[in-house]
């Protein structure tokens, strides 16, 4: 039994004031004293034990029987169909004209406190079965850093920003940005990134060869990759390098970035430890501190798609080593 914190008697102590009083005859004052509680609790505890017997010496929930202002059922169906509906806690509240507080106790309460998919279809998630059968490729714009840390960090725009007027009379900022080029393994979630100077179809192309060359090292023999419709995907150079690399070129639907989805989570991941994970003074010192998180995801991050391990372990385990 599950005591109450600040129970006088346990159910041993409750049993030995019973039976004082009524087997052996005790008054209700001298077995309340021998058990240092009051005579209103001794009573309390006889009265149960003559009405219920043993299972009156237990404790009972000090909840109330009866609300007298609890929600009516019908109005709790009401609020779920309109939350299978997509309806958010407040516009619910509004709708049916009751308290926020409340529409947000009963959605908890029925375990509808969360949105997350409710009424949309099951996600559709898939998964290649080996290394290398499919590799998610794709490009992730990052303004430069110049005079240190900019508004997301300090909260004020100080940031020199200047501007150049070129030959066709447009101004254009000096500044610009850096294009930082990623590759994830679909199976493992291996990845290789890089930052580069542009996203012109030389570019992909030399880094695509490079990310080969990554996996390769692993173990990993690239099948497949997949990109989306961007210029440098698009272009003769970048087929003419993959059918010379023996790989096949899968291309995104259009408006459709769920195809490159455990690319574009990637990038989510990467942007928060890495790019505005730390504050960096320049461009180039967050350039040099790729590499350390990129072996960081790789080797130590815990992913919650494979296990709550990292991504090397399952590349170990699908090529079939332990080391």
């Amino acid at each position: 039994m599950k005591l109450h914190a600040n129970a006088a008697l346990s159910l041993n102590q409750r049993r030995r004031l019973v039976g004082r009083v009524i087997e052996e005859g005790w008054s209700l004052t001298k077995a309340a004293e021998a058990a240092e509680v009051s005579d209103r609790t001794a009573a309390k505890w006889v009265g149960r034990f003559r009405a219920d017997g043993e299972t009156g010496l237990l404790d009972r929930s000090s909840a109330p029987a009866v609300v007298a202002n609890r929600t009516d059922e019908r109005r709790v169906e009401a609020i779920a169909a309109l939350r299978r509906l997509r309806f958010t806690g407040p516009e619910i509240a509004e709708l049916l004209d009751m308290p926020i507080s409340t529409t947000s106790a009963i959605l908890s309460r029925i375990g509808m406190g969360k949105l997350g998919r409710l009424g949309l279809e099951p996600a559709q998630r898939y998964e290649r079965a080996r290394p290398g059968e499919l590799i998610h490729i794709d490009v992730k714009k990052l303004g430069r850093i110049q005079g240190g840390a900019g508004k997301r960090i300090t909260g004020v725009q100080r940031n020199p920003n200047p501007r150049r007027r070129d030959a066709a009379g447009v101004d254009r900022k000096v500044v610009g940005w850096d294009y930082v080029h990623i590759a994830i393994d679909d199976a493992t979630r291996l990845a290789y990134a890089e930052v580069l100077r542009d996203e012109k179809a030389p570019t992909a192309v030399g880094f695509l060869r490079r990310a080969l060359q990554f996996f390769k090292r692993h173990g990993v023999i690239v099948e497949r990759v997949m990109t989306d419709n961007g210029s440098p995907y698009i272009a003769t150079l970048h087929a003419v390098a993959c059918r010379a690399l023996g790989i096949r070129h899968l291309r995104t639907r259009p408006r459709r970035p769920q195809t490159n989805g455990k690319a574009e989570r990637f990038i989510r991941t990467m942007l928060g430890g890495w790019a505005y994970g730390a504050i960096y003074a320049s461009s180039t010192e967050r350039t040099a501190a790729l590499d350390g998180w990129l072996w960081h995801y790789n080797h130590r991050r815990r992913h919650s798609a494979l296990g709550h391990q990292p991504p090397i372990t399952r590349l170990n385990n699908l090529l079939g080593t332990y080391s």
